[in-house]
């Protein structure tokens, strides 16, 4: 008699078409404007979902990078060296336009918003290469203040070849952007930076710079340029630093180490020193911050669509494996308490992507609404701060109803968890976002009443009273820094329930309502009120093809 009969296990979620098998982020694409990416959109989510991307998503993070500093002979060389399985990832997502589409000679319209759901699809698979795709995607803006600078490399940042050669960038067929800004000494705190740009022939807007000092945090070292922050004699500014020099020469840019992460473990990110490397000024001297927050605002939102991603991926994952495995002669998604956690971790999982998608509209539209650039000012960093922080929690739960199969390493349920903190702490963890949304609220007046605008249109007594309680505790604020974590809180569960009751399905509209501002919600997920119907919540979240 065999004594070792599998049965009970779950297939493994392979050959499945990401984009397809998720109605909201197809109706969400047509609605705000995107619908011309959808054909891309579709390829792209079958490519996803097939073994083999899996399985490089799996070897990029098995097999993390790994620095050379010299080569043979004993030359500084400052190269770091990947498995092939991350230059497929790289180069799947530069094909796809994930770093470029906004910015292309003649984008459409929509492009934000189609941007957004192509990198929301690759963020599924594997997070890491995620970020120089981010950081290239979100350079641009930055940079055409300096339309000199910008005319020189916009055609290399926007190229849809994927170059990994370590060439001059006018060698190579495209080119990717990264950017580092922390020092050891301040972190968020850039304006303790000690970098310090010297001018060559007297510097200025566009001019050369000689910098030195140290960075401590540089993601993806091997991309061709980086803006950087360094003081320059008249303050604090941004420069575009490349990897070589106009002669050809490798630039005075000299990676230190990689850092050993908790997660995110396929990307490099490195610390390097700056030994009077070759730099030009992008805009003014001093207004250095100005400067890159129009960078970090892209990947701000970007931070919130891999989060809203990561989520995606985990309910995905926790679904397929309850649709298949049983317990007590029952499976499941057939256990009444299963159904209630499942059905949470979906209302979690679509007010994120729908608030993904709102904000990426919000850039799309800003040149010519007022209304819309107002409401990006508050909507970044609401969304910012609160998906990403929303991440882990669903992560965890959605690991646990695998059970023990999700805990293990041949599971891809360990590397969501791994990964699903660091968006909470790139491009400034919850204190500086939130103290952000402050900012934003009291320099800019016409932010929060576009926000409150949003949150009306929902028409919905429930989520008209959730703006309410919001602004009240706006007129009420006695230290705003202490209580600024609370009132985005408020913030961002009300625009949430206001876009699910305007554009998501009703049951779920229904259930984020009747948990998250009616009653005294639980403290854990599956604790959604009694008597909504969770069978239709979870089924109408995933459509796979078979």
């Amino acid at each position: 008699m065999p004594t070792h009969t599998v049965t009970n296990q779950v297939p493994p979620l392979v050959d499945w078409n990401l984009f397809t098998s998720d109605p909201l982020l197809t109706s969400a694409l047509k609605r705000e404007g995107g619908e011309h990416v959808a054909e891309s959109a579709a390829a792209l989510g079958e490519r996803l979902g097939s073994a083999e991307v899996a399985e490089w998503a799996d070897l990029a993070n098995r097999f993390p990078p790994r620095l050379v500093t010299h080569d043979p002979s004993g030359n500084r060389i400052d190269q770091v060296e990947y498995h092939a399985a991350w230059h497929q990832l790289m180069t799947l997502a530069v094909e796809n336009g994930q770093h470029s589409l906004p910015w292309e000679k003649q984008p459409l319209e929509g492009a934000h918003v189609g941007r957004a759901a192509l990198f929301y699809l690759g963020s599924q698979v594997e997070s890491g290469h995620g970020c120089p795709i981010s950081m290239t995607a979100s350079v641009l803006p930055a940079l055409r203040l300096q339309p000199d600078l910008a005319a020189i490399w916009e055609p290399a940042f926007t190229s849809r070849y994927y170059d990994r050669r370590f060439l001059p960038t006018p060698d190579k067929r495209g080119a990717l952007a990264g950017m580092a800004m922390t020092e050891k000494q301040g972190g968020s705190d850039v304006r303790s930076n000690t970098t310090v740009a010297m001018p060559i022939d007297g510097g200025g807007p566009g001019g050369e710079y000689m910098l030195t000092g140290h960075k401590w945090f540089c993601s993806a070292p091997m991309c061709d340029a980086f803006l950087v922050l360094a003081n320059a004699p008249r303050g604090l500014s941004c420069f575009l630093l490349p990897r070589f020099r106009p002669d050809g020469t490798v630039n005075e840019f000299r990676i230190q180490r990689l850092k050993d992460k908790l997660g995110n473990r396929s990307n490099a990110s490195s610390e390097v020193e700056l030994e009077g490397a070759w730099a030009r000024m992008v805009e003014e001297e001093g207004r250095g911050v100005a400067t890159i927050i129009e960078m970090v605002n892209g990947t701000r939102l970007d931070c919130t669509i891999g989060s809203a991603a990561l989520i995606r991926r985990a309910v995905v994952q926790a679904i397929h494996h309850c649709s298949h495995r049983s317990a007590f002669g029952k499976l499941l998604t057939d256990q009444p308490a299963m159904k209630n956690v499942l059905a949470d971790l979906v209302v979690e999982s679509e007010a994120a992507t729908l608030l993904m998608m709102r904000v990426a509209a919000t850039c799309d539209r800003q040149a010519l609404d007022q209304r819309e650039a107002a409401l990006r000012r508050i909507l970044i960093p609401v969304a910012k701060f609160w998906v990403t922080k929303r991440a882990s929690g669903v992560v965890n739960e959605a690991l646990e109803c695998l059970g023990g199969n999700g805990y293990v390493e041949e599971s891809v349920m360990p590397r969501l968890l791994r990964e699903s903190p660091v968006n909470a702490i790139w491009e400034g963890s919850g204190n500086v976002i939130a103290l952000d949304v402050m900012r934003a609220v009291n320099r800019e007046p016409h932010a929060l009443e576009a926000f409150m605008d949003e949150i009306g249109l929902a028409g919905d007594r429930r989520v008209t009273a959730a703006g309410r309680r919001a602004q009240l505790a706006f007129a009420d604020l006695r230290n705003p820094e202490e209580e600024a974590r609370r009132l985005v809180e408020l913030l961002a569960v009300a625009v949430q329930a206001s876009l699910l009751v305007r554009f998501g399905r009703p049951e779920v509209a229904e259930a984020f309502a009747a948990s998250r501002l009616e009653c005294d919600w639980g403290k854990t997920y599956g604790t959604l009120p009694p008597g909504l119907p969770f069978d239709d919540i979870r089924r109408g979240a995933f459509l796979p093809s078979d």
